[in-house]
């Protein structure tokens, strides 16, 4: 990989580092490729149970590359239409990835890279990190990463970011719901081990049915089609090996097969 590496950061951890921090890990078409084979190499790989996305150097991201940008904004409807698919296709796979995963943010996340934070299930933040929607101060917009802002943070933040483009310190994007923690910067790797570790102690098929479910939920009444829905995916569930083991372990008070060995 050109732009990316691939680094075990504890047994079953696997770290996905951006590695262009000379210009901020600013992703270009390259990189995009590159994190969308990693991580569809990762998804189907027995031996890792959560991913962490991050970036090399002082930043996360500062979002895409403005050599690339000005490129697209030069060719043609047909080329933006299927290097901006490209990019939307990366998301999505990370977005719907069927393991955990965390995003581990120093510095600036701008643009992109505010989406790629949005599209990790976690994000973890630096208290010296920072954030910002800022398409619109290149007369663009967040088109690709709208989706995830908006799940990420509501509506109405979305929009006010996006609008603005202002930029919000760590502590405004834990409010918000971007981060689920900050932390000092010596702490963060601290941080996001100990998270995995957490991650660890459920069941790796619960959580990919967990990430499956919740990707079709979405906020208001609960119809009897919803009902149906749940009832079929626990009904299914329970009777996996991985849920008897889980049981039988509880009951057994031992640890079930899938906790690493302390």
């Amino acid at each position: 990989m050109k732009t990316v590496t691939v680094s075990a950061r504890a047994p079953g951890v696997a770290e996905v580092m951006m590695c262009r921090p000379q210009v901020f890990n600013a992703f270009d078409d390259t990189m995009i490729f590159d994190l969308d084979e990693v991580f569809s190499q990762l998804e189907v790989d027995d031996s890792v149970r959560t991913i962490v996305l991050s970036g090399a150097g002082k930043h996360f991201s500062a979002g895409a590359d403005l050599q690339w940008m000005k490129r697209a904004s030069e060719a043609s409807f047909d080329w933006n239409l299927a290097d901006a698919r490209r990019f939307a296709a990366m998301l999505a796979r990370i977005s719907n990835c069927p393991k955990p995963t965390i995003a581990k943010v120093q510095g600036a996340a701008l643009g992109g890279g505010f989406g790629l934070a949005c599209a990790c299930d976690f994000a973890i933040g630096a208290d010296n990190s920072s954030f910002a929607v800022s398409e619109a101060r290149f007369g663009i917009l967040p088109a690709v990463i709208g989706p995830y802002v908006v799940n990420a943070v509501g509506m109405r933040h979305a929009k006010r970011l996006a609008l603005t483009a202002q930029r919000i310190d760590a502590f405004e994007a834990r409010e918000i719901g971007l981060l689920q923690k900050v932390v000092p910067l010596t702490a963060l790797d601290e941080a996001v081990d100990a998270l995995a570790a957490e991650l660890h102690n459920g069941g790796p098929n619960a959580q990919r049915e967990i990430k499956k479910l919740f990707a079709v939920l979405e906020v208001g009444p609960v119809t009897a089609e919803v009902m149906e829905m749940t009832a079929r995916t626990i009904s299914l569930v329970r009777g996996t090996p991985e849920a008897v083991e889980g049981f039988n372990a509880f009951l057994g008070k031992r640890a079930a097969s899938w906790i690493p060995a302390q």
